[in-house]
């Protein structure tokens, strides 16, 4: 059976400026996909999904597509505006793509067996995907969710989104609970509410940043929230089904349980394009550590 790895390109990189899943990061000018592909790999991924846009098809595929395809089996799928269940039409106005959970929606028509799910512009480092390949392996019928320390995922450079989670004593995954405007603050955290109010985090708080490992069973409940989303709300050009909210609610009704696999490696992202060089710097400092090779891909 194969072992998935789903990844999640199709994001249009708003507050980047640009496609920054494609964004050359690494010294040898590889993205940060890259090092994912290449820890999936180690960790004994064999097939490769990638969910992206139809006006990025080309150069998508020239850049990293094809680097892939004689290497491992690659296949595509497309997160559509117009894709959405029966009964449904797109909002007028409406451009912005649905979100992640739509995203991982999009490849339900090329995946049968377990899988993995990560976006595309994160480092995630190696243990992520060691842990994920164990308990798909291990014939488990609970989905798994990667934890990262808060702490370990934050920006220099500005507030950040987080999933902060809520873990039972049996490492199961009680609640995401979506907080924004993240900071640093004097080796902890801190973040604001909605109503303008900072709240204290101690930055050791796990959080999620869509690392999932997944069974094809999720795609019939996926597929149910988000037509109830799109109840919600279809006239808001804005709003997005994101993967933690699906999950929450599969939680919460008895349909799927979630293990929370723990990592103390560092995740590296660019929300910013000022986070560029320090990822850089990160990557780095992994590889003369010897973590990774200075350049990943010998054609």
């Amino acid at each position: 059976m194969p072992e998935t790895l789903l990844i999640l390109a199709a994001g249009m990189g708003s507050r980047y400026g640009g496609l920054k899943q494609l964004e050359p990061i690494g010294p040898g000018g590889e993205t940060l996909m890259d090092y994912s592909i290449y820890d999936a790999l180690r960790a004994g991924f064999n097939k490769l999904v990638f969910v992206i846009r139809r006006d990025m098809e080309a150069q998508f595929r020239s850049t990293i597509g094809q680097k892939f395809e004689r290497r491992v089996q690659v296949k595509y799928a497309y997160q559509e505006l117009e894709k959405l269940p029966s009964g449904f039409s797109l909002p007028a106005g409406r451009t912005k793509p649905w979100g992640t959970g739509h995203a991982v929606l999009s490849a339900a028509e090329v995946i049968n067996e377990p899988f993995a799910a990560i976006n595309a512009d994160d480092f995630y480092g190696a243990t992520s995907f060691r842990v994920l390949a164990e308990h798909l392996r291990s014939g488990a019928v609970d989905y798994a969710m990667v934890g990262f320390i808060l702490r370990n995922t934050l920006s220099e450079f500005g507030g950040v989104a987080r999933g902060v989670c809520r873990v039972d004593t049996h490492g199961f995954l009680q609640n995401v609970t979506e907080m924004t405007g993240i900071e640093k603050d004097d080796g902890r955290a801190k973040y604001t509410d909605t109503n303008g109010q900072v709240n204290p985090l101690s930055g050791e708080e796990i959080v999620s940043l869509n690392t999932w490992g997944f069974l094809p069973s999720l795609f019939p409940g996926l597929r149910e929230e988000f037509s109830e989303f799109l109840h919600r709300h279809r006239e808001d050009r804005n709003a997005e089904f994101y993967i933690p909210s699906a999950v929450n609610k599969l939680v919460e009704t008895g349909q799927g349980r979630v293990k929370v696999l723990r990592t103390p490696d560092r995740w590296f992202g660019i929300t910013y394009r000022q986070d560029r060089e320090s990822v850089l710097a990160g990557l780095n400092q992994l590889i003369t550590r010897g973590d990774y090779p200075a350049k990943l891909w010998i054609s």
